[in-house]
């Protein structure tokens, strides 16, 4: 294997390992298609005006910049082999926070110029997130996007940070918008939103370890719609009471799959101390997930199109892969003992079978935080990456590793979550349930922050009988990781950033199973107002069944940045 390859496995493998996590507000549980519960949301609307206020008033912030670096990358294992890209980048970093609009965008294009054997690339990466107040504190428009390139190993895991080499290389795109309601009728508060969103991934052929083609996710629409109307305790009764609906569907590319997932529930908080209550809700629910078959030649085997993706039999009959139709309820706590803190957790029926909800925010002072929390929802990829996008504040601090640029993470300032827990870590275009939790904890003392993250997902597929996803069905793929950070100034004119992760991905399709670990370090250091300089370490270790080595490689980065 050349080193070509090995670079792309190992340079700074962190997109499912590195990535500190979220805790994510869960209306319905999963993150859309439902009421919650308890009537109430996660304290995310006090996170974000805290930061409007430690900011002090600042409306907007734009900076460009250029870069020009030179990045060397050695073979340790197995091999000595090194090859050595020039890059030349170009990106725009920019914050607003007014009275009726906010954001944060993040966008950044790269050109690798090979030397020998290196192969050119070129890369754009991004996230961004805004909000605008159409009409004052009745109706927000919503919207967020995410250009991502990485990596994929035979396991269909999409675990790694694509680096100058096109044959493992995938670029996923994702973006959605959509209006968000909320407005009061006497002491009845009354929440709606609508979401629409889109995500494709551009990926080469896979094969496994076995010669085997790999089902690689292609594209998929999603669109979630929610309202609710609820009044809280001590208003018309000694308890509160709400009423909501939820609708979800997905339309996945690959043979039409499809996921609706409809509800209607009622929910009740009873008081039990200033700060305490208990929540329970009780409706019904009706979801279905479907899809065609592929197109098959004369011997029965599934024909592949482009990328290697299934070809879908536009003529074969749409065959019921899961439906659940009936009562759902749940029951927990809510436990608020002040602005800072909030706990909910509980548990209920859903999908026929048991679901955990849960969430917990600490935040002491405006420089702490821990956050953890769970999620179980029905989804593709495209739509657990666009909802995850969608539970993002409007005012973060974007993660980019320091030899490749990718992005790795989005740190709010305040509360110290991140974009994305770990949910790029499988790409096969099977519908799947996602079960899991994630957990964050961050401090600023002086001119330094460190945080430390950890999660665990689990993703069983979903596959209709009869149709060449019925081996898929029931498999199931874990992700566990856990990332620390640690990162200040040095002086008056340098800044640094260290970080270290650990990633254990557990494929259900055969022998698929990897194990990653490594750390970085980069220092800048700033010669005048818009002129710096930038250096940066990282060594990276993979154990993989898709490899009969470990591999492992040690990479360097020296350059330089001009800041318009």
């Amino acid at each position: 294997m050349s080193l070509r390859t090995l670079s792309v496995l190992l340079a700074g493998a962190t997109l499912m390992g590195g990535l500190p996590a979220h805790a994510q507000t869960y209306p319905g549980r999963d993150g859309g298609g439902g009421a919650n519960a308890s009537g109430q949301g996660a304290g995310q609307g006090d996170g974000e005006e805290a930061v409007g206020e430690r900011r002090g008033g600042r409306r907007l912030a734009v900076e460009p910049y250029i870069e020009a670096s030179q990045i060397l990358t050695a073979q340790l294992s197995p091999g000595n082999d090194v090859v050595t890209y020039t890059q030349l980048a170009a990106g725009l970093d920019a914050s607003l926070n007014g009275r009726r609009s906010a954001g944060t965008v993040s966008l950044r294009y790269e050109r690798n110029f090979g030397w020998g054997d290196a192969a050119d690339s070129d890369t754009i990466t991004g996230v961004a997130r805004g909000s605008l107040e159409v009409v004052p504190r009745t109706v927000t428009l919503e919207a967020g996007a995410l250009a991502a390139r990485t990596s994929i190993d035979g396991s269909g895991a999409n675990v790694f940070t694509g680096q100058n080499n096109a044959d493992f290389t995938t670029q996923t795109y994702s973006v959605y918008a959509g209006p968000r309601v909320q407005t009061r009728v006497d002491d009845v508060e009354v929440t709606g939103q609508y979401l629409i969103g889109y995500t494709k991934v551009e990926s080469p052929d896979v094969i496994t370890a076995n010669g085997d083609p790999v089902d690689v996710f292609d594209e998929s629409v999603s669109q979630q719609a929610q309202a609710r109307a609820g009044f809280a305790p001590g208003t018309y009764l000694p308890v509160g009471v709400g009423v909501g609906a939820g609708y979800y569907r997905e339309d996945v590319d690959t043979l039409d799959q499809r996921v609706i997932d409809a509800n209607v529930r009622a929910d009740v908080t009873v008081p039990i101390t200033p700060v305490l209550a208990v929540v329970g809700g009780v409706g019904y629910e009706d979801v279905e997930v479907s899809s065609r078959d592929a197109v098959r030649d004369a011997n029965g085997n599934p024909i592949l199109g482009p990328g290697g993706r299934l070809v879908t039999d536009e003529g074969s009959p749409r065959t019921i892969a899961f439906e659940a139709t009936g009562l759902i309820w749940d029951v927990g706590v809510l436990w608020r003992p002040s602005r800072r803190t909030s706990l909910q957790a509980g548990y209920g029926r859903r999908y026929d079978s048991d679901t955990f909800y849960g969430s917990f925010s600490f935040s002491p002072n405006p420089d702490t935080n821990l956050s953890i929390g769970a999620f179980d929802g029905i989804r593709g990829f495209g739509g657990r990456l666009t909802n995850s996008l969608s539970a993002l504040p409007t005012d973060f601090d974007v993660v980019r590793d320091p030899i490749t640029g990718a992005v790795v993470g989005c740190v709010n300032a305040v509360t110290g979550g991140s974009c994305l827990d770990g949910l790029l870590g499988s790409i096969r275009s099977s519908v799947f349930r996602s079960r899991g939790v994630a957990g964050n904890y961050s401090r600023r003392v002086g001119r330094y922050t460190a945080a430390i993250s950890a999660g665990y997902e689990q993703r069983e597929f979903i596959g209709a009988p009869g149709t060449v996803l019925a081996a898929a069905n029931g498999v199931m793929d874990e992700n566990y990781y856990v990332s620390g950070t640690v990162g200040g100034e040095i002086g008056r004119r340098g800044t640094f950033t260290v970080a270290t992760y650990a990633n254990w991905f557990e494929g259900g399709f055969g022998a698929n199973d990897l194990f990653g670990l490594g750390s970085s370090a980069s220092y800048s250091h700033a010669f005048t107002q818009s002129l710096s300089g930038r250096a940066a370490v990282a060594l990276n270790y993979l154990d993989s069944d898709f490899t009969t080595e470990d591999l492992k490689t040690a990479s360097a980065l020296v350059g330089l940045r001009y800041g318009f």
